[in-house]
């Protein structure tokens, strides 16, 4: 449905001043919910495009966490950095995690336990020992950080985390406050692969929580995960 347009006509609008959505992005919204409460009609509803968020799915065992399109600005711009981000999340951790990025020609899925995949090949971070010299997924990198290595970023963070999963780079990292929505598939996809997932601080990650929201997200290659903690955590520690 989203491919089916992508680069035509479309209305859009801002939700809040920088946060663009178009129609696009409900109507995609509107499918999934409707397929995927078929699929599991006891599992809660966690969603950027139909936030009604009452607190009622807090009580759920399951929740099913949507972000339509990840990416909407490279969606806006007919650019392939966009996907649909789909997680079902079981006792506030992700059990599947599902990306497809038609405009790529990729699908990504994992089940926890049982490996990441993307087209049917199996995912594997990378072997990094190193933090010089890591790849990050960036336009720019901060002087501080000029040792590390910019690479291809595409506007989805649920695609530049994949990045790291499938080894084409060794590290994503945000600081500040972000949703549930935009990480919990590419999450478990990363985590599978054999990445280390955690908050910017660290800290483990939990979805369903009553805020629908997370301190920063790092993906790492793991033998590089705690050094890039360290070098991240005073700046991650004045943006909390």
């Amino acid at each position: 449905m989203a491919a089916a347009r992508c680069g035509g006509e479309f209305r859009r609008w801002e939700k809040v001043p920088g946060h663009p959505v178009c129609d696009i992005d409900l109507e995609v919204d509107s499918f999934l919910r409707e397929k995927l409460s078929a699929l599991d009609p006891e599992a809660g509803w966690l969603s950027e495009e139909t936030l009604d968020d009452s607190h009622a799915r807090i009580g759920r065992r399951r929740i099913w966490v949507v972000d339509p399109i990840d990416g909407t600005r490279d969606y806006l711009r007919g650019r392939p950095g966009w996907c649909v981000s789909v997680a079902l999340v079981e006792d506030r951790v992700p059990l599947i995690g599902v990306l497809d990025a038609p405009a790529r020609g990729e699908h990504w899925w994992a089940e926890r336990g049982k490996g990441a995949f993307r087209n049917g090949v199996p995912l594997r971070a990378s072997d990094r020992v190193a933090l010089p010299g890591a790849r990050v997924p960036a336009d720019t990198l901060p002087q501080v950080d000029r040792d590390l290595e910019a690479v291809f970023k595409p506007n989805s963070i649920a695609l530049r985390i994949g990045m790291v999963a499938a080894g084409e780079a060794d590290l994503v990292a945000t600081l500040r406050w972000g949703f549930e929505w935009d990480i919990a598939a590419a999450a478990l996809i990363a985590s599978e692969a054999g990445a280390t997932v955690s908050g910017a601080l660290g800290q483990p990650l939990t979805f369903n929580t009553a805020s629908g929201e997370a301190f920063g997200v790092l993906v790492a290659a793991p033998g590089i995960h705690r050094a890039a903690v360290e070098r991240l955590r005073e700046r991650a520690e004045a943006a909390v």
